[in-house]
């Protein structure tokens, strides 16, 4: 079994694959259907490099400043 990967791997293999899929679609040699696909996933990708970006914003909001409540209450909630 292999152990979990951490956020910071999770957001460094989606940046790494969205990059890659950027330069495929930026070659032009994709069908249609193809850059569709590539396409789609590269949001669903985007979607999730956003996602760990803003929950590591919280974090350093959380450290820099852990009497700020409404810093704390919102990393709780997106933990969930």
């Amino acid at each position: 079994m292999s152990p979990t990967p951490t956020p910071l791997q999770d957001f460094e293999r989606a940046l790494d694959e969205l990059e890659a899929l950027v330069q495929r679609l930026e070659g032009g040699d994709l069908s249609l259907e193809e850059s569709l696909g590539a396409y789609e996933r590269g949001v669903a990708l985007y979607r999730q490099c956003q996602g760990a970006l803003e929950q590591a914003e919280l974090r350093i909001r959380l450290l820099a400043d852990p009497a700020d409540p409404c810093s704390a209450r919102e990393f709780r909630a997106d933990a969930e």
